[in-house]
């Protein structure tokens, strides 16, 4: 069995996430695609996401319908800080013999030896990457088994969508219609 694990904010959900998604589940021939929400992001101490609620609501308006997919909701139960180590731990005693890979930003895979207890984390998962737009490509560094997804690209990230509803900008085409339409009722990120 092949399960993908894909963690972040998710603050907002947007159709570059559900991009990466797509071309995961179909590259690596994944059975399952887990959306983990952080509670705290250990490397952005001072960023504090919205609501747990209100994140795991608009995940779950972007994957309705989904199949594939699932949202996995243990780091935000578990509060605090939000280290891989302990959600890949999980994944790896609730599906004993599974291939488990973990999805992260490009720009995360030089820094891998830096995360909590990486050689465990190497042992663990295989990484895959995900590359921005322009990016360079990504070095793992070892023990860390890694790969770059090739589909997809999509130069959009949560923090510019939050200041474009701060500007008043439209963020239609960004984020699926059901996550607009309840950040825009809820009056979110203003």
């Amino acid at each position: 069995m092949k399960l993908g694990i894909f963690g972040g904010s998710f603050d907002p959900v947007h159709l570059g996430h559900l991009l990466v998604a797509q071309a995961a589940v179909e590259e690596l021939g994944l059975e399952r695609l887990f959306f983990v929400p952080a509670a705290q992001s250990p490397f952005k101490p001072e960023s504090k996401p919205a609501a747990d609620a209100f994140r795991l609501q608009l995940l779950r308006l972007a994957l309705a319908g989904k199949t594939n997919y699932e949202i996995d909701a243990q780091e935000i139960q578990r509060g605090g800080i939000s280290y891989t180590v302990d959600t890949l731990g999980d994944y790896a005693r609730k599906f004993a013999g599974a291939e488990l890979f973990y999805l992260i930003g490009a720009d995360n895979a030089a820094k891998l030896n830096e995360w909590r207890e990486p050689a465990e984390l190497a042992w663990l998962a295989e990484f895959v990457a995900i590359p921005r737009p322009g990016g360079a490509r990504p070095v793992f560094p070892p023990p860390f088994r890694g790969r770059v997804l090739s589909g997809f690209p999509f130069a959009v990230s949560s923090s510019e969508i939050r200041a474009r509803v701060r500007a008043g900008l439209t963020i239609e085409n960004l984020v699926p219609a059901a996550v607009r339409e309840a950040i825009r009722i809820g009056r979110h990120y203003l």
